[in-house]
């Protein structure tokens, strides 16, 4: 249930956003994985809940710290590559493709920095449905 060992290709957003979906699989079926691996009251004695809940909780905290470590990369790296844009519109303040290029750079920044937005909510979604099934077999150590 890891996230998959794909590269972020910071240079497309649709490549981006589609790598992130699919780096998003686990908190999407969060549920289901809940529902076929925490069992009900009648069906205690047969799994280790505890420790189910914990294997998940890495899981989803392992996914969760990958996402964010690239999307942030991909930040840098776009904030980087504007930051030379905006050196070279400096040289040459007259050059329209410039000036188109740095738009499009700006754009994709503001773009992949919402999508730490759609992360934290994402993040927040699946912790609360964890916490709802899993409190009672497992309590995640407090994070700082």
């Amino acid at each position: 249930m890891a996230a998959p060992a794909r590269t972020l290709n910071c240079e497309d957003f649709s490549m981006f956003q589609e790598v992130l979906r699919v780096m998003r699989n686990i908190d999407d079926r969060i549920v289901h994985s809940l529902n076929t691996t925490v069992p009900t009251v009648s069906f205690s004695g047969k799994v280790d809940a505890s420790e189910t809940c914990k294997q998940l909780y890495e899981t989803m905290m392992e996914a969760h710290l990958t996402r964010d470590k690239a999307i942030k990369s991909c930040i840098t790296q776009t904030s980087e590559v504007m930051g030379q844009l905006r050196e070279e519109r400096a040289k040459d303040s007259d050059n329209l493709v410039l000036l188109r290029q740095l738009r499009k750079e700006q754009t994709k920044l503001k773009l992949m920095q919402s999508e730490l937005n759609v992360e934290e909510v994402v993040n927040d979604r699946s912790l609360k449905v964890f916490s709802e099934r899993c409190r009672i077999h497992y309590t995640p150590p407090k994070v700082k």
